[in-house]
């Protein structure tokens, strides 16, 4: 017996379905109802625009797809984001999806993301002596050098693989990290 999906995860569901056979700009909302065997009224019901489609679409692959490991430490942390880059080799399509989605700004009153908190988490530990404006700083360098974003531009930009991301993304964390005066890091 299957357990119910209600429709909003139906419709993202079947859109990543659709992606791997289609570019998101190729799936229509016909396409779409047909898919999940609803209207397509029900679809614009749920996500007006084809920005809200993305940026629900993104969340939901991020969320089932490429769940980040928990990290306390930096160390934790590199592990978990090269982990994260070999499953976006895996599944590239995606990965351009979170990447895309990543682009646009939808006036939401969202909480931060999984990947925010605890980044923040991490430098309220290891980096306690930074100051508010700093931590903020270095948390949005981090949130960068670890997001699909970074993992597209370096695989369309210069045709790198997972392990090559990998290592462009340690040079930039040590590079923002080398830079902080009286924090100790965990060393990869």
């Amino acid at each position: 017996m299957e357990e119910p999906v209600d429709t909003a995860t139906a419709i993202l569901a079947s859109a990543a379905v659709l992606l791997r056979e289609h570019t998101f700009d190729d799936i229509s909302y016909r396409a779409l109802a047909d898919e999940v065997g609803i209207s397509e009224r029900t679809v614009y019901r749920q996500y007006p625009t084809r920005a809200h489609l993305l940026a629900a679409l993104s969340n939901w692959i991020e969320q089932t797809h490429f769940p980040l490991p928990p990290f306390v430490t930096v160390a934790d942390f590199r592990a978990a984001v090269h982990e994260r880059f070999r499953a976006f080799d895996a599944s590239p399509a995606y990965a351009f999806v979170s990447a895309r989605a990543s682009t646009i700004s939808l006036t939401l009153d969202a909480e931060p993301a999984y990947i925010t908190r605890a980044i923040e988490a991490m430098l309220d530990v290891s980096a306690s002596t930074l100051n508010r404006r700093d931590r903020r700083r270095v948390a949005a360098s981090l949130l960068y050098f670890s997001s699909a974003m970074f993992w597209a531009r370096l695989r369309t930009g210069f045709d790198l693989d997972a392990g090559e991301i990998c290592d462009a993304f340690d040079r930039a964390v040590g590079t923002v990290l080398a830079r902080l005066p009286d924090a100790t890091w965990a060393e990869p």
